[in-house]
């Protein structure tokens, strides 16, 4: 392993330090322990989380030691948005994501050896302290003009909504946690979205006020952005959740195969484990030969292999390949198969009608006309078989697993037919 700080940079997770050359000599003089936080606002992760957790991944995997935390006490408040107060989430509930966070965190930290990572909860610091313990022991440390200095609250007092005292209050939490890793692990470090920065140095401001001899950190990683436009870990269907049960391992492959080729560089670099040489190749086929989209598969599944594991790669791969003529539909399970046809056009029906009506129905073509034609061109499949006749009308021995039909236009054109 290179110098870390350098690794970072080269992948572009470097946007922001508090000094870099100090934070060089740390590492270099480490072993350091680092943590970030993970609020459960939410019962899932999302691809915004995974940049920190991969993140902390490199920087344990060149001898640093990780605490993971979920705050179960920052959960119940939840950090500033830009326009609007945050909807408060039950306790009951927030304890609950807790549990589901934590066990989408632990796989992908290593919990043995000399650095082994530490899972933590704020809640088992804040729970017990009273509202004047809060204010006399660290509320006093922080200066009200600094904390509306920081960008996210300042964002929000010149807004409509204002904000609420509770929110205001965030940072104080988040600085308060950082103090008590300090005390509790040696915790010199701390990690998080550049978005976040106002937050992280909220921590080692506090700790220089507890202790002014106290050499800490923070590290911001850059916002992701997509090449068109949108935002990045989002599709047209919603936010790309690590929960198979929120995102499907199929759409979560897909994402990653379906990467822009300017995006799909800096993809990579942030989130792939390949050596920079390996990289390097992957980024020259792309440019080179961008059809072949080697990059994307690449990324796609080591992706999906670290977050869902080997079996649901093989499974979506295979799904992948069965849809477009490449393997055999019927060997795909119905979890994985009915998965795969959630993101392709998709319609319902009462009884099965001729092949040129259902391409046309689902949309496939503009006409039953433009259907016969494509069935005439020899361009129309069921279920990866070509359509020979125009009067064509599949039976329910068709059905895919009792349920589904597969339609295809040509090579690429996708659509299914599920029988009600």
């Amino acid at each position: 392993m290179t110098d870390i700080v350098d690794e970072l940079k080269w992948r572009g997770l470097l946007a922001l330090s508090t000094d870099e050359d100090a934070l060089r000599k740390a590492f270099a003089d480490g072993p350091v322990t680092f943590y970030c936080g993970f609020d459960p606002t939410a019962p899932s992760l999302h691809l915004g989380n995974l940049v920190q957790i991969l993140t902390m991944r490199r920087i344990q995997q060149a001898g640093n030691r990780p605490l993971g935390l979920v705050g179960g006490a920052t959960g119940l408040i939840g950090d500033p948005k830009p326009n609007s107060e945050r909807t408060l989430n039950a306790p009951d509930v927030v304890a609950q994501w807790v549990e589901r966070l934590r066990a989408q965190i632990q796989p992908l930290l290593d919990f043995e050896g000399p650095n082994a990572a530490v899972m933590v909860n704020n809640l088992d610091w804040t729970q017990g302290l009273s509202a004047i313990e809060f204010l006399r022991d660290v509320g006093k440390h922080f200066r009200v003009n600094k904390m509306i200095a920081k960008e996210a609250v300042s964002r929000r007092l010149n807004s409509d909504a204002g904000i609420s005292y509770t929110e205001f209050s965030y940072q104080i939490l988040q600085g308060m946690d950082f103090l008590e890793l300090y005390r509790r692990y040696g915790c010199t470090l701390q990690t998080g979205g550049s978005d976040q920065w106002g937050n992280l140095t909220s921590g080692t401001d506090l700790i220089h006020r507890v202790d002014p001899q106290a050499v800490v950190h923070a590290l911001g990683t850059p916002l992701i952005t997509k090449a068109d436009g949108t935002k990045f870990g989002k599709t047209e269907s919603g936010t790309i959740w690590l929960d198979p049960e929120m995102t499907t391992p199929y759409a979560f492959y897909q994402f990653w195969l379906n990467a822009d080729d300017r995006d799909v560089s800096k993809f990579l670099r942030i989130f792939s484990f390949r050596s920079h040489e390996e990289i390097e190749e992957l980024e020259k086929l792309t440019e080179e030969r961008p059809q072949a989209r080697a990059a994307q598969r690449a990324l796609a599944e080591e992706l999906t292999t670290l977050v869902h594991g080997g079996e649901q790669t093989a499974a979506v791969v295979a799904a992948s390949r069965a849809l477009f003529g490449q393997g055999e539909l019927g060997d795909l399970d119905a979890a994985t198969l009915s998965a795969a046809l959630s993101e392709v056009p998709h319609i319902q029906v009462a009884e099965l009608a001729p092949v040129v009506d259902l391409f046309a129905e689902v949309g496939l073509v503009a006409s039953k006309s433009a259907a016969r034609r494509t069935v005439k061109e020899g361009g129309a499949y069921v279920n990866n078989v070509k359509v020979a006749s125009e009067d064509a009308v599949p039976g329910k021995e068709d059905l895919l697993h009792g349920r589904w039909l597969v339609l295809r236009r040509g090579k690429k054109n996708l659509a299914a037919v599920e029988l009600r």
